[in-house]
């Protein structure tokens, strides 16, 4: 199967770092970058949306930060609005791929 070349996936960024950082709260951004395919100030600017909106709390760790997700947290779109973060992660769960 050829592949798909037409640019757009399911997922936003938005979600995808979300669910890099549900997987490994401690991930540097330089990392979560590199899995998701996009700039670290890209996802620099998505974190600081996604703490902004409550979705993820920051904790200083030493020299680094760690990230919370909020399971509890009501998902944006009026389509999903019957639906928490908790249930995005736990069905999208890891993103490693298989045999990873």
């Amino acid at each position: 199967m050829a592949a798909d070349r037409s640019g757009w996936t399911f997922l936003t960024n938005h979600a995808l770092v979300l669910l890099c950082v549900a997987e490994d709260p401690g991930s540097r951004l330089r990392d979560i970058a590199d899995r998701v395919g996009i700039t670290e100030r890209a996802i620099q600017a998505i974190v600081a949306d996604l703490v902004a909106a409550g979705y993820l709390d920051r904790e200083r760790v030493g020299r680094r930060n760690h990230y919370r997700v909020d399971p509890g947290r009501r998902l944006r779109h009026p389509l999903q609005a019957g639906h928490d973060v908790g249930e995005l992660v736990a069905a999208l769960g890891s993103l490693a791929r298989p045999g990873e």
